[in-house]
């Protein structure tokens, strides 16, 4: 069963049925799931959270499903020690959370993983989504599980590899001449017309509620305990604040003691309304026109920017943009330092990481766990220029002469 008792509107806290529904009626702001947390803390306990599956749905009693879930394999992913990282940055309790290594290459399965659950509770047959590339990959793969149809929108500049590893699991594949705003702004108007399942915006709730997990991992891995300080990445700010929302259930629920995490969001200076806003002293995000090679957050228009500058400044956090250049330098650094190889998104918190730590922002010995969300082999053309080969004839002289090594 599901604890989920409503929706709540989280401005003006208006409640309705658990329903394929965004936004609040009279404010028009977000909807999202309210929880009967008595009922739940009388069940969830350590010891069945430890007993369940190694995925993601070993958390299914703190998640908003009631019937059989569309699961890939989703989550529990490696909480990585990152020494080498660390020595480079200064920093002696460094971890990596590698997300990567979900079944469609990003954190964005564990949000579809719901939220196509839902869909299919509610009897939708066919799911659909605004894209700026991962999820729609984690949408399309959920709806082969799941036998259903699916529809995925993209700006047309995304990564030709992330197109690739869209289209082998023979969605609808629609490119849209535009930025990703414009692309959220034709599949509003379709969700208006057609009886779909949107995962980002009618089931966008229960889409949220999946990147909670992430929260619950960390704490389950690090011995039942919140980081001292997170640094993850922002495009809509939505799975920022809610890492941020799973550790704080987790404490609420006796799980794990107070949380006292310093939560700092990273985005490409190409592309960096919430970070803009934060340095400004503002809860205001002021749209920008995205330019920055790191596709996968570029959204100019944030939909929880103002929530995701909340949790940084209740968490007393901050907010930090590196340039395309540095975020390259961050991707080159992870996979020569700690063999992981990230997309631009990782390079963007890496880079935030190298100045939080180089300012003593992040301290030395505070325990902090950066998220990598997704993997760097679908957007291999951002760090092209490492390919230097040394280039030599199939003799061993050759080899020596060229390459200067000697027996």
């Amino acid at each position: 069963m599901s604890y989920a008792r409503a929706l709540r509107c989280r401005k003006c806290g208006r409640e309705y049925p658990v329903q394929p529904l965004s936004l609040c009626d009279f404010c028009l702001s977000p909807l999202e799931v309210s929880y009967d947390y008595k009922a739940m803390a009388g069940v969830v306990s350590r010891e069945k959270l430890a007993g369940g599956p190694l995925s993601m749905w070993r958390y299914r009693d703190l998640l908003s499903v009631e019937g059989e879930v569309v699961d890939i394999g989703t989550g529990f992913t490696p909480l990585v020690k990152a020494d080498n990282l660390g020595r480079e940055l200064g920093l002696d309790r460094l971890y990596i959370k590698n997300d990567c290594l979900n079944p469609t290459y990003s954190f964005k399965d564990r949000p579809v993983s719901v939220a196509v659950t839902k869909a299919r509770e509610f009897g939708f047959d066919t799911i659909a989504c605004a894209s700026t590339g991962n999820l729609a990959a984690s949408v399309a793969a959920h709806a082969a599980k799941a036998n259903m149809k699916s529809y995925v929108f993209v700006p047309s500049n995304v990564e030709p590899g992330k197109l690739v590893g869209i289209a082998i699991y023979n969605p609808v594949l629609v490119t849209v001449d535009g930025s990703y705003d414009d692309v959220n702004r034709l599949c509003t108007r379709i969700v208006e017309r057609y009886n779909w399942g949107f995962i980002n915006i009618n089931l966008r709730p229960y889409y949220a509620e999946g990147s909670k997990t992430l929260g619950y991992e960390v704490a389950e891995q690090l011995g039942w305990r919140a980081p001292d300080c997170v640094v993850a990445p922002a495009a809509s700010g939505l799975s920022f604040t809610r890492i941020w929302q799973g550790l704080d259930e987790l404490s609420m629920l006796g799980l794990i003691e107070p949380v006292n995490t310093h939560m700092y969001l990273s985005q490409a200076a190409g592309s960096s309304p919430i970070v803009n806003a934060f340095q400004a002293g503002s809860l205001h995000v002021h749209p920008v026109a995205p330019d920055t090679i790191a596709k996968s957050i570029a959204i100019g228009n944030p939909a929880d920017g103002y929530y995701a500058l909340r949790v940084v400044r209740q968490s007393g956090g901050g907010a930090c943009a590196v340039t395309d250049e540095e975020l390259i330098n961050g991707m080159k650094l992870l996979a020569q330092t700690e063999g992981i190889f990230t997309e631009a998104a990782g390079g963007v918190v890496v880079g935030a990481l190298r100045k939080l730590a180089a300012s003593g922002v992040i301290k030395k010995n505070e325990l902090t766990v950066a998220f990598i969300t997704g993997a760097g082999p679908r957007t291999q053309e951002t760090v092209s220029d490492i390919v230097q080969p040394f280039t030599v004839q199939p003799c061993l002289e050759s080899f020596e002469e060229v390459v200067g090594v000697r027996v």
